[in-house]
């Protein structure tokens, strides 16, 4: 089916874009994607170049859309030979996430490095044979972040994060892991965002169409963890964040489960989305006041 992009170009729908613009009202998540693109672009050269004197950057590429498109990212922001995407498999890792991995690699031109975290994690879990498949995802993400972490310091760079406006809200990450790079492009995009985005990045269609999945656990998908999927979640969130009451949502013409799922997701998450609270003991606490805002 043909349709129009957003700066109105044909193009072949992907069928989670198709989705996308079946299910949302006229332009309530639409994005000018050249605009944001350029924005990113330039958020990326002022936190790392400008505020910080940092020419390189290291991208965990997993093969799904979100560290597709922060390769891509970088790769303006930066110029592909100052970023590097690592590929961090374990054992029980898609093998597609592998191949849609290098072809994001292929695809943006930047530095490419396989680092399998197999050997590392199960060294670990050797003392813990009973870890639960949630452990061995959480040590699997913390990992993962110990190789980005290192291998930019072993460079002089700084890894750069992946996570959507979507998956944080939701506290659908590893606490300290995942969320864990000093700097996040993506963090305030939903991730129906994130495909508009993708699509006018040119990356790949087999990407952008394929069910988002953490890859954590073999056959895994966020929209089975999460139990609603992006499209509908994100009209959602999006009246949540703007202060709208769930009885107000649901006069917006909400499935009443939905809202009680989203909310009930929001609500218990609010811990993941700050720093370790501080026990106040003087007025010059760090990051800490008394009264701590809500943190939608």
């Amino acid at each position: 089916m043909k349709t129009t992009s957003p700066r109105g170009q044909p193009n072949v729908d992907s069928s989670a874009y198709a989705v996308l613009r079946a299910h949302l009202r006229p332009d309530e998540l639409r994005i000018d994607a050249d605009l944001v693109k350029r924005w990113l672009v330039n958020f990326l050269r002022d936190e790392l170049i400008r505020r910080r004197g940092i020419r390189q950057a290291v991208v965990g590429v997993s093969g799904g859309v979100d560290s597709a498109v922060v390769a891509a990212l970088c790769a303006q922001a930066l110029g592909p030979a100052n970023v590097v995407g690592v590929r961090m498999p374990y054992a029980t890792s898609s093998v597609l996430s592998s191949l849609h991995g290098r072809l994001v690699i292929e695809s943006t031109g930047i530095r490419d490095r396989l680092i399998d975290i197999s050997a590392a994690v199960d060294g670990y879990l050797r003392e813990e044979p009973d870890a639960s498949p949630q452990r061995l995802g959480n040590v699997m993400a913390r990992m993962r972040m110990i190789v980005l972490f290192d291998q930019s310091a072993k460079i002089g760079a700084l890894p750069i994060g992946t996570g959507n406006k979507s998956e944080r809200m939701f506290g659908y990450f590893t606490w300290h892991g995942d969320d864990s790079p000093p700097i996040n492009p993506l963090g305030d995009l939903f991730k129906t965002q994130v495909w508009q985005l993708a699509r006018h990045l040119n990356v790949p269609s087999d990407i952008v169409a394929k069910p988002a999945t953490a890859d954590l656990i073999r056959g895994q998908t966020d929209e089975e963890d999460l139990g609603i999927t992006y499209v509908r979640a994100d009209r959602i969130l999006h009246y949540v964040l703007l202060g709208y009451a769930p009885a107000d949502i649901l006069a917006q013409g909400f499935d009443s489960q939905d809202v009680a799922l989203v909310k009930r997701r929001v609500d218990a998450t609010h811990w993941k989305r700050h720093l370790a609270t501080t026990a106040v003991i003087s007025a010059t606490a760090i990051n800490e006041f008394y009264l701590r805002p809500v943190d939608y």
